[in-house]
């Protein structure tokens, strides 16, 4: 027996990888060729020696062609060659060629593939071997008509199938006359494309079928083995997607039955080396029928090697060179081949499931694989920074795992699958975990339809891709720069330690207020309150300390940090002001994370503390008015959640407008603390319309209707010490209901007002860390805990705990330094403007978008205008907004107070303004003046009702239908359904932006405004226990497209970002034009590929279901029709021309 010296691999990829393997073990040396395209392919480089092939010629022609390969094979001194499968595996011209230069070819011989290779050839060789075969034509010939008439003779439905070659190409199902002459064009087509070959020939459809083939091995004496069957059923496009060894369905004397039509076969003919027998098993009948032979190597021959224990491309190597088969197999008999277990193998391929399974290409920006007991990976392009190209195979790898029983190799499969990580390109990998884990699947019930006859099978959530995700929004952010700061310079923060330890539940003496309404309710919270002595506090930092002083932008990463501190060394607090207002939808619009979430994670670190939120009474946590049924969804979800306290108040103060709220708080069986808007000043006689009677009666409505606490909301600060001593003495002796006070810091005097109300017999005050507070935000903690010390009411929080705590807000306000931007002194023109600490300094803010900064002392003049203008009303969010947009409007427009309350002089009023002259935030007291409404809304209607009652009530359900509509998720939780409710528009956006950058909360704050510097180095915790460890190591200068590269290492892993630096001028590449979306005269290219043929030329008429032009991709090939009726303005591309995913390729007219 001559062994031979060198193989030349006449393959690519995967295969041609195989084969080397093979022959390095057997210590043989290898040649790889490859095509231009394929100059980065893995099997270059693991060869021995690799030369380019095909000069001038296609990325696929060039392995197609005969005199090349065989010229260098020559000029290599090979003395054998291995054609792998497809390509040329099946060319009995080229095995001709091979022995016609001296060289071996490692398959059958010619003669043998002229008779097998051809499947009309090998149908008849079948049947003179006495085995069954379906009803087929023979060659088709060219003419239509004599097409149509065979088809009609067989009957339909028909498959069309290509003579030469395999894997699905060139496969069409015909089922009635009119898909005939243009399935079979399409599919002979294909064949040439893939084959070079475009015989082909029509076959009766068995509608319910299993696919069976049979692993052969011939020597050269004439003898033939079998190592049994596979099952090859799960298919897609004709193309196997799932094999097994052996088939699962099959009894014993099946097995026996087919195995032994496969080798009568091949006895027949004398067959030599591997091939491979295929049978259509009819599920009703259980009868096998021959298909065709493939004369080489098949992708599945893992699964047979792994249950028999054969190595059969070594088997192939020694079988050519000569050996007998107990030589090349070790095994001296049929008999002495036995299946041991049972293996799998699934294909991954780098195609997109979500988009009807278009070929995906480009660069693979990560990779991980599987491995372990059980686990095989045969692959030719997959590793980290790989180029998947658009010229071959989507097949990337393949994964074969064996146990001993089917179930066991199913759930091994199902492990592997799940460790994979690639990142860069799409893959099927979702898509066949779906497969393994259907039940008809778990128990052999299915056909080669199944796939197609399972739509359940696509539906599957994309992978998280996380890590990816947040390496995007890292280097855009890094290159780009976050567009709320892009003028602030990154502020390098120290680390912080606290200097206490936490307490442990022994060490916490304080009472449980938690367990008390858990345990006794709202109402035995409300009377610990008034049966204890000493001033309570609510801390605000979490909620309104942030939205004052940094417009609302604290993230939750930075609360969650310190919130077990809290709940173990604050335990003393009466609750944590953290939720509500607008730090709910600035969560989503500028944070870019889940409010919901936030509340959730801290109710998971704060288990022992009262949350409490504020809600904007019939406005909920927004601007505007809802159905009451909204209202009630949203309160119950927070109450759920984890909110115990809830603040409810009106923008103006009317109780009609809370009543919903109130009531929704109340079945919830929380704490309800109905709270007065405080504004004017009872102690100056001019200042009627809000007097300490005003207040008492408003106070007593709300207690009429159940509140357990009241709050007195003094959200501007304008609340004085001598009036807090008679309004709160005055509400206690009237309501005898526990007091809640709420000021601002903004004229300086806020701590003095506490201490007054303190004495007054106030029960709980709000205040922020000391590093939180002053300003436009509450009064100093620390400071009134230290004023408090040595008096009856002295406060059981500890000090030193406040500063711990305090000294860690100080290190967190420095990230926010690009929002610090409000007034850093006392400011006695609150008393003037009386705009709420929120509004002041998010006023100031606009302000200086508008290049107004210099006219704030004529802004603050002009709100105090605007005030009298609408009446004197409450101003609170959203009716605070309201006098601040008006304000504005005047200032930037000069326009007085005069000619507003002028009716002569025509005034264009903000829509906000409008709208809340229209009645939709409420009425105030005394209504607003009916003569600014006349101006403001001319013949409009208004309202004196409820806003809410007015508005019709849809089913939740019907909306949460249409929720899942418009966000494309199929079962939206109960969280986004509601911030769906509450905000359409924002929600979505959020969404879309975590779709693309994943959970950027995760991010510590200063990677999250300003990005990373070289070298820097971060940990980010996505889950729990889930830590990525994230390095910037380097960024590109830009290129001549405008990208930088960012490049990162990820645990450890090397990972390139690219992103575009809109900060830098660069010559662009010239763009093809894209196709606009939902545009019905633009034909989108649906898939990456290359133009295999246009139909049609311009100024032609096209009727729906015409043909106008192909694709190829992949070896595959995609018909594009008309849609509809239209003439053909403009073409936009060309035969070969190379073509991305949505690129314009014909206008119509």
């Amino acid at each position: 027996m001559a062994e031979f010296r060198k193989i030349l691999i006449a393959n690519r990829g995967e295969i041609a990888i195989r084969v080397m393997r093979a022959a390095n073990e057997m210590g043989k040396s290898t040649v790889a060729v490859f095509a231009k395209e394929d100059k980065l392919s893995l099997h270059r480089f693991k060869a021995d020696e690799a030369y380019e092939i095909g000069e001038a010629l296609g990325p696929v022609a060039s392995y197609l062609n005969i005199n090349e390969i065989i010229s260098v094979a020559i000029r290599a001194g090979a003395d054998a060659i291995h054609p792998g499968y497809g390509l040329l595996s099946e060319k009995p011209e080229f095995a001709k060629a091979c022995n016609k230069a001296g060289i071996s070819f490692i398959g059958p011989t010619a003669e043998i593939m002229e008779k097998l290779g051809n499947k009309a050839n090998a149908r008849k060789i079948a049947e003179k071997a006495g085995v069954p075969v379906i009803p087929a034509s023979g060659i088709l010939p060219d003419n239509p008509k004599d097409l149509i008439k065979i088809a009609k003779k067989l009957g339909f439905p028909l498959m069309l199938k290509a003579s030469w070659g395999g894997g699905g190409r060139g496969m069409r199902l015909i089922n009635n006359i009119e898909d005939v002459e243009k399935n079979i064009l399409e599919g002979k087509r294909e064949a040439e494309n893939a084959f070079g070959n475009s015989e082909a020939f029509l076959e009766r459809y068995i509608k319910n079928a299993r696919h069976v083939e049979v692993q052969i091995l011939g020597d050269k004496k004439g003898n033939i083995y079998h190592l049994w069957e596979r099952d090859c059923s799960i298919q897609r496009r004709n193309q196997k997607v799932i094999e097994r060894a052996p088939a699962p369905y099959l009894k014993d004397n099946q097995r026996q039955v087919v195995c032994e039509m496969a080798t009568k076969i091949c006895k027949h003919v004398g067959y030599e080396c591997a091939g491979t027998v295929e049978f259509l098993m009819d599920i009703d009948t259980e009868e096998f029928f021959f298909i065709e032979v493939n004369p080489r190597i098949q992708v599945e021959h893992t699964i047979t090697e792994e249950v028999t224990g054969i190595d059969i491309v070594r088997a192939q190597i020694m079988l050519s060179e000569g050996a007998n088969l107990n030589e090349a197999i070790g095994k001296k008999n049929q008999s002495d081949i036995v299946c041991n277990g049972h293996a799998i193998q699934c294909r991954i391929t780098t195609e997109d499931p979500l988009n009807n399974f278009i070929p995906d290409y480009g660069r693979i920006t990560a990779y991980r694989g599987a491995t372990g007991m059980g686990i095989r990976l045969d692959g030719g392009t997959a590793y980290s920074g790989a180029i998947i190209t658009r010229f071959y195979d989507s097949l990337l790898e393949k994964v074969t795992a064996w146990a001993p029983t089917p179930k066991d190799a199913i759930s091994r499969m199902d492990r592997a699958l799940r460790e994979f990580r690639i990142r860069g390109v799409s893959t099927n990998i979702s898509f066949v975990e779906n497969l393994l884990k259907h039940k008809k699947f778990k128990e052999n019930k299915y056909s080669t339809k199944f796939i197609d006859e399972t739509p359940e099978l696509f539906q599957f959530s994309e992978r998280q891709d996380r890590a990816t995700k947040l390496l995007n929004y890292i280097a855009t952010v890094t290159i780009q720069g976050h567009p709320e700061i892009k003028n602030h310079k990154k502020i390098k923060i120290s680390s912080f330690e606290f200097r206490n330890k936490i307490k442990n539940k022994e060490e916490i003496s304080a009472v449980n207020l938690k367990n008390i309404l858990n345990s006794s309710g709202a109402l035995a919270v409300s009377n610990w309150i008034l049966n204890q002595k000493q001033l309570l506090l609510t801390d605000t930092t979490m909620r309104d300390g942030h939205q004052s002083l940094l417009a609302t932008r604290m993230r939750s990463i930075d609360m969650l940090k310190v919130a077990d501190r809290y709940n173990n060394n604050l335990a003393e607090l009466f609750s944590v002001e953290c939720w509500g207002g607008a730090t709910f939808d600035v969560a989503y619009r500028f944070l870019k994370e889940c409010p919901w979430q936030r509340l959730r994670d801290l109710r998971n670190k704060m288990p022992n503390t009262l949350l409490q939120m504020l809600l904007r009474g019939s406005n909920g946590v927004g601007y505007t008015n809802y159905p009451d049924n909204y209202v009630k969804y949203f309160v119950n979800l927070a109450a759920e959640t984890g909110i115990d306290v809830f603040r409810v108040f009106d923008s103006l103060n009317w109780v009609e407008n809370m009543k919903l709220s109130m009531e929704s708080v109340l079945d919830t069986g929380k704490i309800l603390e109905a709270s007065i808007c405080y504004t004017g000043d009872i102690l100056d006689p001019t200042k009627t319309k809000y007097s300490l009677k005003y207040y008492v009666k408003m106070a007593k409505e709300l207690k009429s209707f159940g509140t357990h606490i009241l709050g007195l909301k003094d959200m501007a600060g304008l609340l004085k010490p001598a009036a807090a001593k008679i309004l709160i003495k005055t509400l206690k002796e009237e309501t005898g209901l526990p007091i809640h006070l709420h000021t601002h810091d903004t004229s300086g005097a806020g701590i003095a007002t506490l201490l007054a109300a303190n004495e007054a017999g106030v029960d709980i005050v709000d205040c922020a860390m000391d590093s939180f507070s002053g300003g436009t935000s509450q009064p100093c903690l620390g400071s009134l805990v230290e004023s408090l010390k040595n008096t009856e009411r002295v406060s059981s929080l500890n000090i030193e705990e406040v500063r711990d705590i305090s000294n860690y807000w100080q290190t967190v306000r420095k990230q926010y330094i690009a929002f610090d931007e409000g007034v850093t002194f006392p400011a006695s023109e609150v008393y003037l403007h009386e705009m709420p600490g929120g509004q002041f300094t998010n006023l100031l803010a606009q302000a200086k978008s508008l290049g107004l900064e210099t006219k704030w002392p004529e802004i603050a003049k002009t709100y105090s205008d605007v005030n009298q203008i609408f009446g004197d009303i409450v101003k609170v969010t959203p009716s605070s907004k309201v006098v601040g947009d008006m304000a504005l409007m005047m200032v930037a427009q000069g326009i007085s107070k005069e000619q507003v309350e002028d009716p002569n002089t025509e005034i264009i009023f903000p829509e906000s303004v409008i709208d809340m002259l229209k009645g939709n935030l409420g009425q105030p007291p005394g209504g607003f003046p009916i003569n600014l409404i006349k101006k403001a809304i001319g013949n409009d209607s208004y309202i004196k009702e409820r806003p809410g009652s007015k508005i019709r009530q849809h089913s939740l359900l019907n909306i949460r239908k249409k929720a899942s509509l418009d966000l494309s998720i199929n079962d939206i939780d109960d969280e986004d359904f509601c911030s769906y409710l509450m905000y359409p528009k924002v929600f979505q956006d959020y969404l879309t932006h975590h779709s693309k950058y994943g959970p950027v909360r995760c991010l510590p704050t200063n990677v999250f405004f300003y990005g990373m510097e070289n070298s820097q180095e971060i940990s980010v915790e996505i889950d729990p226990g889930k830590i990525l460890e994230i390095r910037l190591q380097a960024v590109s200068e830009v290129n001549d497209e405008g990208d930088r590269k960012v490049f990162f290492e990820l645990n450890g892993q090397p990972r390139i970002i690219r992103i575009p630096d809109h900060n830098t001028s660069t010559t662009k590449l010239k763009q093809k034009p894209k196709a606009e979306t939902n545009n019905p005269k633009h034909l989108a290219a649906p898939m990456p590929g290359a133009i295999a043929s246009i139909a049609v030329k311009e100024g032609d008429l096209v009727k729906k279901g015409d043909v106008l032009l192909t694709i190829e991709a992949m070896k595959m090939e995609t018909v594009l029709n008309a849609e509809n009726n239209f003439r053909i303005k403009k073409i936009y591309t060309t035969i070969g021309s190379q073509i991305d995913a949505k690129d314009l390729l014909i206008e119509f007219d």
